[in-house]
């Protein structure tokens, strides 16, 4: 079975690190968190969003819970950056290959750091983006953790 281009290199990743994950492909497709927990049939917390944020000039990937917001506070804290702003849909495109609402946690083109909210590692299973707005792969949070090269913080809002 063929994937889209984007969506092999995503599998091309995961079958080289040798991780149980699988992707799948959902017809209606997965735009928001909501619809892709829907989608896969989770709770909305195992639902990994992949947001781009400019930070000091540069792409930083952040990982949070289809639950919660991140918080560009917590963001810039963690990086450490004074400045930090989501990535326009540009930006997205030219940090990650990816387009934005398919956005995959890797491979990257031009992100300088990946941060992972710790609340995910809380789940046995997540869920990524995969490359298209329809496909999606379950990982366990300690992968993603690796194959992201990501460190764990605290990005979201409380509330």
């Amino acid at each position: 079975m063929s994937w889209p281009e984007p969506v092999e290199r995503v599998s091309a990743v995961l079958r080289a690190a040798a991780v149980e994950a699988r992707i799948e492909e959902f017809a209606d497709g997965t735009p928001t968190a909501r619809e892709a927990a829907k989608a896969v049939g989770c709770d909305l917390a195992q639902i990994v969003k992949s947001l781009v944020f400019v930070c000091d000039g540069a792409f930083v990937l952040a990982l949070v819970p289809g639950d919660r917001r991140a918080d560009e506070q917590a963001v810039g804290a963690a990086v450490p950056a004074q400045l930090v702003r989501v990535a326009r849909p540009d930006e997205v495109i030219h940090a990650t290959g990816f387009e934005p609402g398919a956005v995959a946690p890797f491979p990257q083109r031009a992100v300088t750091q990946t941060l992972m909210d710790r609340l995910l590692l809380a789940h046995e299973v997540v869920w990524i983006g995969a490359g298209s707005p329809s496909h999606m792969a379950s990982i366990a949070p300690a992968e993603l953790l690796r194959l992201s090269h990501a460190r764990t913080a605290d990005l979201v809002g409380h509330g």
